[in-house]
């Protein structure tokens, strides 16, 4: 373990309480000390639930490490059952209590309770959230799924939506209506809305609908083992995967492929005038497994956008992201620390950013504009409109949501080169009140005491690089240059000021004008 200011995913118990929460009629008894009781806040203020996590905490102390901790257990778990009557209790450990070495499968099954009690085996420090959610649901599914009587129409199961999941909930109501329309029924959804007793008739379904393999793929892999249910492997996120989708699902099931695509309109927006202009955009992709596979096809193939660089946070889907990386032609960047993150985002100076909550973050430190993909999210990221990911209502979503940070980028950066404009400059007023605009009397103060305008050429505003070549570590940028810098699309300019420094320390220059400026760009770009 690490500690962090930021962290991709939490300790497997609160993939645990992502399942726990999604679901009904089930409880979750957590051996943990007080403190670890924050998980709450993740659920309550985040997403923003209308109830706490259905969750038990024996909530330990310090003075209690000198008696029977067992004790404790078996309290919160009889407690537990007496007060919520839940149809099954799954119980386990966080990572504090694991250093204990307490057993907490092996204490509930001494206490005959009259529900199933199924017991999770979660190792804190060599695994994390997504792994817990996935084995949690897995568990869960060989306690309780039995074979039963198919049901008479064709039906499946749609797996792997949690509580805390990117737009699980509205995921499940867009393929809801797609199968609808092809005449499929939903069995059961799970673990989202899910109980015990309907985790019973998963068996009666023709098949499952893997929606995210990090949380469903191990219950799905059981199912087709145990039950005889095929799983889908495309996950509907985008134009072309949601096609792959329908075609894939009415081989299973021996029906003809039917996709209504009338509300569909992301290729319509992508290929017309208004945003050809987004055409060959580079942009980086980082997050879960699952969105970045589905965001890159989508850029390059629906967006016409260049991929220069993706990357996962969650190690159990590295394999198929450096596939997919080899597909794209770049280097696959696996890992879980944002600051590795961040410094391959800047080295590559992409135009876009395609991430999750802490990429939006960089991106802003960076000037790089960023769309979320992915989970880890902030509270926005919960709408309360109807806002899906996969299927085409969701294709129609993910080009609002990617191409709105570049036309506001656009026009943050058409701002910037007219900001010395003789109507737009700071010192003028608003240019919509014409001639009645009355200027900002701070800055009209500022030009009567100099007798001239804020931003002229007459005092030089030198700003500082360090360069690495054989001059001076220090160079001084002219008024001149740094005007023209700021012409340049802000995305980029970072890396043009490096360059431009490095190149005028390489040449034992002193001070950096335009002249310089445009000599090395000459210089980088032969």
């Amino acid at each position: 373990m690490k500690l962090a200011v930021w962290t991709y995913e939490g300790p497997p118990h609160v993939g645990a309480m992502r399942v726990a929460t999604a679901m009904t009629d089930l409880h979750f008894v957590l051996h943990a000390p007080q403190g670890d009781t924050y998980a709450d806040l993740l659920f309550t203020m985040i997403e923003r639930r209308d109830h706490r996590p259905p969750v038990t905490y024996t909530t330990f102390q310090a003075r209690d490490l000198g008696s029977d901790t067992a004790d404790l257990f078996k309290t919160a778990c009889r407690e537990a059952y007496d007060r919520f009557k839940p149809q099954a209790l799954i119980v386990g450990a966080s990572c504090t209590a694991e250093l204990i070495q307490d057993d907490p499968g092996g204490m509930a099954e001494t206490m005959d309770l009259p529900v199933p009690v199924i017991p999770l085996e979660l190792p804190s420090y060599q695994r994390k959230e997504n792994f817990g959610a996935d084995e949690t649901f897995f568990q869960i599914t060989r306690a309780l799924a039995r074979p039963c009587e198919k049901t008479p129409r064709p039906s499946v199961n749609l797996i792997g939506a949690t509580a805390l999941g990117f737009r699980h909930r509205d995921d499940i109501t867009e393929l809801t209506g797609l199968l609808l329309d092809m005449g499929i029924a939903v069995n059961v959804t799970a673990p989202m809305g899910a109980n015990p007793t309907d985790i019973a008739r998963l068996g009666a379904a023709h098949a499952n609908v893997l929606m995210y393999p990090e949380t469903g793929e191990s219950a799905c892999r059981w199912m087709e083992r145990e039950l005889g249910l095929p799983f889908t492997k495309t996950v509907p996120i985008g134009v072309g995967a949601t096609r792959d989708f329908v075609a894939e699902l009415a081989q299973f099931l021996n029906i003809p492929a039917q996709l209504d695509e009338t509300r569909l309109r992301l290729p319509w927006y992508s290929a017309s005038v208004d945003s050809t202009y987004l055409t060959g955009k580079r942009v980086f992709v980082f997050g879960d497994g699952t969105h970045v596979k589905a965001a890159a096809r989508i850029a390059r193939d629906e967006m016409g956008f260049e991929v220069v660089g993706l990357g996962c946070y969650n190690r159990e889907t590295a394999r198929d992201i450096r596939a997919t990386a080899k597909e794209f032609g770049v280097d696959a960047l696996i890992t879980d620390d944002y600051l590795e993150v961040e410094e391959r985002i800047e080295a590559l100076a992409p135009e876009m950013i395609l991430g999750t909550q802490m990429e939006r973050h960089i991106g802003k430190r960076l000037g790089i504009p960023c769309a979320v993909i992915s989970a880890p999210v902030h509270v926005q990221d919960f709408p309360a409109r109807y806002s899906p990911q996969m299927g085409i209502e969701g294709a129609n979503v993910i080009f609002d949501t990617w191409v709105h940070p570049l036309v506001m980028g656009l026009e943050e950066h058409l701002l910037h080169m007219f900001r010395d404009d003789f109507e737009f400059h700071d010192a003028a007023g608003a240019s919509h009140h014409g001639g009645k605009s009355v200027p900002r009397s701070a800055q009209s103060d500022a030009a009567d005491e100099t007798g001239s305008m804020p931003g002229a050429d007459a005092a030089p505003v030198t700003g500082t690089g360090t360069g690495t070549g054989t001059g001076s570590d220090v160079v001084t940028w002219l008024a001149c240059a740094e005007r023209e810098l700021k012409k340049i699309p802000f995305f980029v300019r970072g890396k043009a000021r490096r360059n431009t420094e490095k190149f005028a320390a390489d040449q034992g220059l002193q001070e950096i004008s335009v002249d310089t400026l445009y000599e090395a760009k000459a210089h980088y770009a032969r």
